[in-house]
């Protein structure tokens, strides 16, 4: 399962303006129900869940964040893509007691169970690399984005 065929480049965003993580969620949930990848509870959900297991990850020098729902709440699957035009408080994912500045979001719309757990270990060995992460908060558009997943080797 290759992580790069979730990528959907019409859910990919650079410089994306969002003052808070509401304002993010509510923009990216808009581009992908008036797609179709989405039902009309995605949002509500993705927002709850977000709050009980937060997603915000601060790996080396970076923060990112992977915020995902439950499967029936999909109608198509795709990662969309978020690199923002400034970093959006997060929770992090080990403590949620503590908050990092998210400077990407990888949100993930899922609709088969097992796929879930099998793309966010791939996305783990993705964002693991520093190289990785960097060449992803510094994309310029939405080529670099898809270019660099589809670059990357997953073992």
């Amino acid at each position: 399962m290759a992580v790069a065929s979730f990528i959907k480049e019409s859910l990919v965003n650079v410089g994306l303006k969002a003052d808070n993580q509401d304002q993010l969620f509510n923009t990216m949930y808009e581009k992908a129900f008036e797609q179709g990848f989405v039902k009309e509870t995605f949002l509500p959900k993705i927002k709850e869940r977000e709050s009980i297991f937060p997603t915000g990850l601060c790996i080396n020098n970076y923060s990112i964040a992977i915020p995902h729902t439950d499967p029936e709440h999909v109608v198509e699957q795709f990662i969309a893509v978020s690199v923002l035009d400034k970093p959006v408080t997060f929770h992090l994912m080990e403590d949620n007691t503590k908050t990092t500045e998210v400077q990407a979001v990888l949100m993930l719309g899922l609709n088969q169970p097992h796929s879930q757990i099998e793309v966010l270990q791939e996305l783990m060995q993705v964002i693991q690399v520093e190289d990785h992460l960097e060449k992803l908060i510094h994309a310029k558009d939405k080529a670099d984005i898809t270019a660099l997943f589809h670059s990357i080797k997953i073992s």
